[in-house]
């Protein structure tokens, strides 16, 4: 019967929680409790704003592929040892708790706002003759090389604060991916940051922290994130971040000491990359462990997570990309081949159950 099955509660619909929550459905009384209404591929959010129309098959409502959970729209602010409070006032009781928040982001409520911000973004890109991207990591890069290559004619300048890009990986797919960047035309600049205090909509000239002065018709901030854990530094669950506010996990991935708390994604202590396929592959295993809690298999059969090694593929443009594998590094069409064509836009779907039509908002 619906109320003898556990209740599980999974915090952030985002890579990792969409999985947990899609494939325990069936399984578990699920809520997903998610500020937005909707799943976004993220490593396709880049291409999207170059043509807005691949927004179409990146966004997913949360309804289209949970059609046996519920779904709620808000953000927790609360966790108790049986509950999750809710910043629209909601009490949610749960067996089993999955984190999945990932980091702190302001994105729009629903699927048709966010089709309209890569519009504007669109819009943006288009109207101006010069461009400035803040960042070199992954966002900055593939940002770059997706605005060269579907519109040559514009000026490309990337400031970042580092001394090589894409600091994430090793130096030798930060020089391939530099030396391609300058190959399309892309002016990068190391070792400067852009001093956007007091700056308006409309100026044209930024200064650096060198003193050099950019002229540019805008700009876009590709700078990551922080986590988004900082709330839980009031719940029960205040001791269970590290100094760098990342969830402490065991093998298992449950929080530390905790048997029905589990963490995933960006968020948890696990020394490896923090990439979305690596919290996928998390999601999974948390399915798995928590199936074998639900059906009352023994414990022994819960599956461990282990750290994966240094890999890595960074999209330049729609036909290339650098990768970084366990013991090497390439650049051009072939790690492009695996990536940059559809940026595993099509498996995605497949995976959430959808087929790769464009589903209109």
């Amino acid at each position: 019967m619906e109320k003898d099955r556990k209740r599980v509660v999974i915090l952030g619909g985002g890579v990792a929680g969409s999985v947990v929550a899609r494939s325990l459905q069936f399984h578990a009384r699920v809520t997903l409790v998610d500020s937005k209404e909707y799943f976004e591929i993220p490593w396709a959010n880049l291409r999207s704003m170059v043509e807005p129309s691949f927004a179409e098959r990146t966004l997913i409502n949360h309804r289209d592929y949970l059609t046996n959970a519920d779904i709620v729209t808000s953000e927790a602010v609360n966790i108790t040892e049986t509950e999750v409070l809710t910043a629209d006032g909601r009490r949610i009781g749960y067996d089993y708790l999955v984190i999945a928040t990932g980091r702190a982001d302001s994105v729009p409520k629903t699927r048709s706002e966010r089709l309209n911000q890569f519009n504007e973004e669109n819009r943006k890109i288009k109207s101006a003759r010069s461009i400035l991207i803040i960042g070199g990591g992954p966002t900055g890069v593939e940002l770059a090389g997706e605005i060269a290559v579907d519109f040559p004619d514009k000026k490309v300048i990337l400031v970042h604060k580092g001394s090589r890009l894409l600091e994430f990986i090793g130096a030798k797919a930060g020089h391939k991916a530099l030396k391609w960047l300058k190959s399309k035309n892309v002016v990068v600049k190391l070792d400067q940051r852009v001093n956007l205090n007091g700056f308006t909509d409309g100026q044209k000239i930024y200064r650096t922290s060198i003193g050099e002065t950019i002229e540019a018709d805008c700009h876009f901030l590709c700078m990551g994130k922080p986590l988004s854990t900082a709330w839980l530094k009031e719940t029960v669950l205040e001791n269970d971040l590290d100094s760098q506010g990342r969830i402490k996990v065991d093998e298992k991935l449950r929080v530390n000491g905790r048997g029905n708390i589990f963490a995933i994604g960006d968020i948890t202590n696990i020394p490896e990359i923090k990439q979305g396929f690596l919290a996928q592959q998390q999601a999974e295993v948390v399915v798995n462990n928590l199936k074998v809690i639900i059906h009352g298999a023994r414990e022994c059969k819960m599956e461990t997570y282990k750290p994966h090694s240094a890999i890595a593929i960074v999209s330049l443009g729609r036909k290339e990309a650098v990768a970084q594998l366990p013991f090497w590094t390439i650049t051009g069409r072939i790690p492009g081949f695996i990536k940059s064509g559809d940026l595993f836009v099509g498996r995605t779907r497949r995976q959430m159950g959808l087929s790769y039509d464009i589903v209109k908002a």
